[in-house]
């Protein structure tokens, strides 16, 4: 199922044989959820356009989307949306929740974690996010957004991650840290590694040369080199292993 929309657990046959999603239903739950939705800095409107369909805008700070009422019914269609006023307003609520992050949201509240830099999944670099509730959304930088702006709201997310509040586990010569609530955020640890060293020695792990295993949005597995390695080989997904003194110099995205 289409992320945007919640859920996450439609199948394929499933999706398949979903009702359609009627636009004028669409169009009056969204006249009924968008307003409570709306807050000081975000604005949502459904607009009538004249023999040309409605609109849903969404305009925050800097950010503007504008979207065709009907290709949303038609992106829920293919998500597998309930097609009945409590299934679209759930959906609809997500699909605003996950709206792009904007540069103001990011100076304010971004975070510094690790994710995919490439498709294929082989590379990982830093990136901001913003949460929202139990979602973490990455930030790109608007076109308006100068260099300096940039570094600053980099600098500043790189701040806050060592305040993110992670559990720490020991398994044998393995250490995990995790969120409890937004897996990504795991990540946040690794922009002091050195850290992450001494915290597992007080839970009694001495690491002579400790290297990471990260794959974005799971936990986080440290161990010595041997180790790491055969856990990356062991896992199904993904994944990168590096020096812990290699993570701090990984690029932005």
């Amino acid at each position: 199922m289409d992320d945007r929309f919640g859920g996450g657990s439609a199948g394929l046959l499933q999706r398949l044989r979903a009702p359609r999603i009627d636009v004028a239903d669409l169009r009056e739950v969204a006249d009924a959820v968008l307003p409570s939705l709306a807050t000081t800095r975000l604005r949502l409107d459904v607009v009538q356009r004249s023999g040309a369909g409605s609109l849903v805008v969404l305009e925050e700070d800097e950010r503007r989307l504008r979207v065709h009422l009907s290709e949303l019914a038609d992106d829920m269609t293919r998500a597998g949306v309930a097609p009945t006023p409590d299934g679209i307003a759930a959906a609809l609520s997500s699909w605003v929740a996950h709206r792009p992050v904007t540069d103001v949201a990011a100076a304010a509240a971004g975070t510094a974690v690790l994710d995919w830099s490439d498709r294929n999944r082989t590379a990982v670099g830093w990136r901001v996010v913003v949460r929202r509730g139990d979602l973490a959304l990455p930030w790109t930088p608007s076109r308006e957004a100068g260099d300096d702006a940039v570094h600053r709201t980099r600098s500043a997310a790189t701040g806050r991650s060592h305040d993110v509040r992670l559990d720490l586990r020991v398994e044998g010569p393995v250490a995990l840290w995790s969120h409890r609530d937004v897996a990504v955020l795991a990540t946040a640890a690794l922009v002091a590694p050195e850290q992450m060293l001494a915290a597992a020695a007080s839970a009694g792990l001495l690491f002579d040369d400790m290297h990471v295993v990260v794959t974005p949005h799971r936990p986080v597995a440290c161990a010595g080199p041997a180790i790491a390695a055969r856990l990356a080989g062991e896992t199904p997904e993904a994944s990168v292993t590096l020096p812990w003194r290699g993570v701090v110099d990984l690029p932005w995205l």
